[in-house]
């Protein structure tokens, strides 16, 4: 059984997560479709930023988000302008440290999918007369569903996992940046292996079932005119 301290970790977490993955959604799709749909050389270098924090120690992003989020640097500043309070160490920047840090997970299914999709069914929609929010909404994200699922799936499982970049910008703080992960390392440094053991299990047991799911959403891949999967359908 859950501790109370660790069950507060456990709220935590899944508000930051769930906080995170939206945002994520919202970010994501559009600069995924500007992507997909990009054709000069700074394609590369977008996707390459993009793709930075899955190469990058979480620990270096950590720390360079650190520096900016405190209170001698322009993005603290501002932020304690703006709010009245610092932005190091709160659980606002536990969110966008994690919008950084998953940013990948989200974008590049969908920038996948988008790109598999092509222009035929767009272009049949605008033929009829369609809008552009009118075609995403009733053409892209009807035939893409299954890539939305899974980049929502990845960006809160992998938000969850966190454990670098949420320490070195949020710390230790109880009911605040104290998350699952955290509160793991705590019972392995106070050598509480049994709290630990429970812990560690339901963030495995929960890794498994979130990726069981994306997984079982791909598993059959229905196939188009010219023998290809349909759009939406791969992981990557």
């Amino acid at each position: 059984m859950l501790e109370n301290s660790d069950f507060i970790a456990l709220l935590t977490t899944l508000k930051m997560a769930g906080l995170t993955t939206i945002i994520l959604m919202l970010i994501g799709t559009p600069l995924a479709w500007m992507m997909a749909n990009m054709t000069s050389r700074f394609k590369v270098i977008l996707e390459a930023i993009v793709a930075l924090p899955l190469v990058l120690p979480p620990t270096v992003l950590g720390f360079y988000l650190l520096i900016a989020f405190s209170p001698q640097h322009l993005p603290g500043q501002v932020w304690q302008q703006v709010t009245g309070q610092q932005l190091a160490f709160s659980f606002s920047a536990l969110v966008i440290g994690s919008i950084i840090y998953s940013l990948p997970f989200v974008v590049q299914p969908l920038q996948k999918a988008f790109e598999q999709l092509g222009h035929d069914y767009l272009e049949v929609g605008a033929t009829l007369g369609a809008g552009k929010l009118d075609r995403f909404f009733h053409i892209v994200f009807p035939l893409t569903k299954a890539s939305f699922i899974t980049a929502a799936t990845l960006g809160f499982a992998h938000t969850i996992g966190e454990f670098g970049v949420v320490l070195m910008i949020g710390g230790n703080i109880e009911g605040e940046t104290r998350v699952l992960s955290i509160a793991l390392f705590d019972h392995v440094e106070a050598f509480n292996y049994a709290k630990a053991h429970t812990l560690a299990l339901s963030l495995l047991v929960g890794s498994v079932l979130l990726l069981a799911l994306v997984y079982l959403l791909n598993f059959q891949k229905p196939m188009s005119n010219n023998g290809k999967p349909a759009a939406g359908k791969q992981l990557w």
